[in-house]
């Protein structure tokens, strides 16, 4: 007797639209409509883009980017300093909605989170209408709106938020995920950056269904332990369950570079940069740290990490930069040839760190929403 098939997992992930700068304008009439930037002010040398409304975005605004790019890009963008207390708050009743549904949620940040409704509470049955209601709550009694994805693994249900934004709702069922992984770009992969988006169109491979015509042992030659990953994530293979209530150890951002880094003036402006990237998503969740840690890359591949703690948390992109560029002064900066630089903030307090999802991310990993 064969063993019958495990059912299919139903995963929602839920991401609200322009979340920061939705709050902003939902709680000013005087901000609709116009270009607004949630983030650092233009001038001083920290400043960064939290969260870009619609309008801002037409202009090519992005979160993450320096705030003096976004004034260059619309002159007439409207600077708004983040309200962390009232984004909170919000993202509380959101996720208290979320809670009527199910207890398998996982926040990925303050805007984001993965819910399983494999089993949920109300007896529904189907992720379309929870992911429907979900949606309903949150306009009528929030009068945000959020996207959804539904699938039948975190992978394919996060991708599937991002296709009808703003206020969209896309699912993939098990029987469309083949077809779907293979018309996939290769930069929409999790875990494909910009370089090795790249390195893989340099090769010929493009799409999903580029990479699935090479073995897991040649993508593993050529893209090193993430071929792995790349091989089952093209077949629509993802098992990693919803974990709730994971805590947040650490918050960085790295970036890898086409062209290897040799002057102590062009590493000094990329630490400044990817700080500007960590201390954006500190702010986007409300944390700061006492330890910074530095990691640096060369193009022999010798890795090395530089770490210092502070008397006192922080949080802004001024002194995780001038940190980041001490360490780098502890090192050996003679003749050198870097390929990657990483910034890590890490040693936050309990209260702080408690329920939120570690956030290491590679920097340029996913285009905002």
């Amino acid at each position: 007797m064969e063993t019958p098939a495990a059912p299919y997992r139903k995963i929602i992930h839920i991401d609200m639209d322009a979340f920061f700068a939705s709050v902003e304008q939902r709680d000013n009439p005087e901000y609709r409509g116009r270009p607004l930037v949630v983030g650092g002010m233009p001038q001083g040398r920290g400043g960064v883009v939290a969260a870009a409304s619609y309008e801002a975005r037409r202009f090519g605004i992005r979160s993450a980017m320096p705030s003096k790019r976004a004034l260059q890009l619309c002159p007439e963008v409207l600077f708004v300093r983040p309200r962390f207390a009232a984004y909170k708050e919000v993202s509380n009743s959101i996720r208290a909605i979320f809670a009527r549904y199910t207890d398998l949620i996982e926040p990925l940040s303050l805007d984001e989170a993965y819910l399983d409704v494999t089993t949920d509470k109300q007896g529904i049955g189907s992720a379309i209408k929870i992911a429907r209601n979900i949606k309903q709550a949150i306009r009528e009694e929030l009068h945000l709106t959020a996207s959804a994805g539904v699938s039948v693994n975190k992978f394919v249900a996060k991708i599937a938020s991002d296709l009808n934004k703003p206020d969209g709702l896309a699912f993939i069922g098990p029987e469309q995920i083949n077809t779907f992984m293979e018309q996939l770009a290769v930069e929409k992969f999790y875990g494909v950056g910009r370089v090795t988006a790249e390195k893989m169109k340099s090769m010929g491979l493009h799409t999903g269904a580029d990479l699935k015509q090479l073995s897991e042992d040649a993508l593993v030659q050529h893209f090193g332990k993430s071929g792995r990953f790349f091989f089952r994530i093209v077949r629509g293979i993802d098992e990693r369950p919803v974990v709730p209530d994971r805590e947040t150890k650490s918050v960085g951002a790295e970036d890898t570079f086409a062209t290897d880094l040799t002057t102590l003036e062009e590493l000094q402006a990329e630490i400044a940069n990817i700080a500007g990237i960590v201390a954006g998503r500190l702010e986007r969740n409300g944390l700061s740290g006492r330890t910074i840690t530095l990691k640096i890359k060369y193009h022999d591949f010798r890795q090395i990490t530089r770490q210092m703690t502070l008397p006192k948390p922080v949080a802004d992109g001024d002194t995780i930069t001038e940190m980041s560029k001490n360490l780098l002064l502890t090192t050996d900066i003679t003749g050198i040839k870097v390929r990657l630089l990483g910034i890590t903030v890490s040693g936050f307090t309990e209260p702080e760190a408690a329920g939120r999802k570690r956030e290491t991310l590679q920097l340029r990993l996913f285009e905002d929403e």
